[in-house]
């Protein structure tokens, strides 16, 4: 049995029928597609790793403490390893209508917070492996989720023994209520220490919380509504999907040509897809100001960086108001670099972390009544999520079949109709979009303006490091300095013949 952290129960609390809080990886395979009864043995393989997706969420009477995970007596493997077909024309469009299809449906509560499913009959012998998790199990941005854990870095690496397992027994409860006002105290009593010994070295101390409260001051500033637009408002149970794709050599290209981080250039491409996507629908982008959560990671390496989650982010503003690529792109690096400096990555973090000390049974209701109240007058001062999940640089195969692509899933939610993750795997970035099907179903128009910016970016930047190249390659130009006609001129004597003395 473990406690779900505050951010991993606000990820429940957030949930209802019209704003699912899974996220989703999409993984690309070549040919031939496996079994469903070889995926099955896959999983039952590599689960001794992952005893999250062998426990369901168990829920403390009158919400007495914060939710558990218990083991799950009635788990079957066949229950969450599911298979379909795309159908034709077997492409694109195709698989990412069935991902909206997919992942507009909720994970079942009474049982593990997972599925996943083997899709046959993509173009070119291909076939995939969808994997859908829910937030409260997995962090969407450190880059580690089921996908990762089963695959192999070689082709023709065995699978390990599968162990025998027994569910433990669940607890009363009593005990859980018990157990979580004594797993408060004591988080209280460690706080209380962490505080004392803090104020031991009162100047730092007092940088800290004079950062932190910089952070929250940036923060609440991002906080006020903006101007509304056609993709901010009520969402639907419905999802649409698109996806773009980009070369990390490409990136590294402009980044080279015209500065900033990969980040940087995403969040510039992105704005791009966010300024089409307005200018077809109606909106003026012109006038529109666009903020994006950005989520952070603040996850170490480690193999239990796949239990839950411990994120914080920053509020950015995206420049759709400009048109030029390479300007919207200065002005993205200088909006993160100052929201970086500005603490407040630091501030949510910390205030995340008082989350831990807080009376479950009043967050829980008031997180609830906040997302009813959302859904009839949702908010309006984030616009979008943008969300960068790094992947392997390594080829990963399963079942000796080499993955191709990974697409990745990011949910919206009330006030947010629009979504963008980004995934990097082997070389490759690829930008999976959500949207509200209802009211955003031409989500596709975002996406291929990523992929437009991204061509324009890439030939500008090509043309400045051609230019810097040939200037470079050029001789140095001789200067000569053209002497005086006459000595009355300039004042200055000539140099007597070879061997003279001059005179004075």
């Amino acid at each position: 049995m473990q406690r779900l952290s505050y951010l991993d129960a606000q990820f429940l609390h957030l949930e209802d029928q019209n704003s699912p809080m899974h996220i989703a990886n999409i993984a690309v395979f070549e040919g031939p597609a496996p079994s469903r009864d070889e995926i099955e043995r896959v999983f039952e393989a590599k689960l001794q790793y992952l005893e999250r997706y062998r426990q369901r969420v168990r829920f403390l009477p009158l919400e007495l403490g914060r939710p558990v995970w218990v083991d799950d007596p009635h788990f079957s493997l066949r229950y969450h390893v599911r298979s379909t077909a795309l159908p034709a024309p077997h492409d694109d469009e195709a698989l990412s209508a069935l991902v909206g299809r997919l992942m507009s449906r909720l994970l079942d509560r009474s049982r593990p917070l997972w599925e996943v499913w083997l899709v046959e009959g993509l173009q070119n012998g291909r076939w995939a492996l969808i994997s859908k998790s829910h937030h409260a199990m997995v962090d969407g941005v450190s880059g580690t989720d089921l996908l990762g854990t089963i695959m192999e870095k070689e082709p023709d690496a065995p699978l390990p023994a599968p162990k025998p397992w027994t569910p433990e027994r669940e607890p009363s409860d009593g005990t859980l209520v018990r157990q979580a006002w004594s797993d408060l105290n004591k988080e209280l009593r460690r706080r209380y220490q962490e505080v004392r010994e803090q104020w031991q070295k009162p100047e730092q101390a007092l940088q800290f919380h004079r950062n932190i409260g910089d952070g929250m001051s940036e923060l609440a500033r991002r906080l006020f509504n903006t101007q509304p637009v056609s993709i901010q408002g009520k969402i639907g149970r419905h999802r649409s999907y698109a996806m773009a794709r980009a070369r990390l050599d490409e990136v590294q290209l402009i980044r080279k040509a015209f500065g900033g981080t990969i980040n940087d250039v995403c969040l510039a491409l992105v704005s791009a897809g966010h300024r089409a996507l307005l200018a077809e629908r109606g909106d003026n982008p012109d006038l529109a100001t666009i903020r994006s959560l950005v989520p952070v990671s603040l996850h170490g390496t480690g193999a239990t960086a796949i239990l839950g989650n411990r994120v914080s982010g920053m509020i950015c503003d995206l420049p759709v108001h400009l048109e030029d690529p390479v300007e919207r792109l200065h002005v993205v690096t200088g909006e993160t670099r100052r929201l970086k400096a500005s603490h407040m990555i630091e501030a949510g973090a910390y205030i995340s972390s008082l989350g831990d000390i807080s009376i479950s049974m009043f967050v829980g209701p008031l997180t609830r009544l906040f997302v009813r109240f959302n859904e009839h007058f949702p908010q309006r001062a984030i616009s979008t999520v943008t969300t960068n999940v790094p992947g392997p640089r390594q080829t990963l195969y399963l079942l000796g079949r080499k993955m191709v692509e990974s697409l990745p899933f990011v949910p919206i939610s009330h006030g947010s109709r629009v979504g963008t993750a980004i995934n990097s795997y082997c070389g490759a970035l690829t930008f999976g979009v959500t949207a509200d099907y209802d009211t955003v179903p031409d989500v596709a128009t975002l996406a291929r303006a990523i992929e437009r910016d991204l061509a324009e970016l890439v030939r500008r930047a090509q043309y400045k490091l051609r230019e810097a190249a040939n200037a470079q390659a050029l001789p140095a130009p001789r200067v000569e300095i053209p002497l005086p006609e006459r000595v009355e001129e300039s004042g200055v004597r000539p140099l007597p013949a070879q061997g003279g003395v001059a005179s004075a």
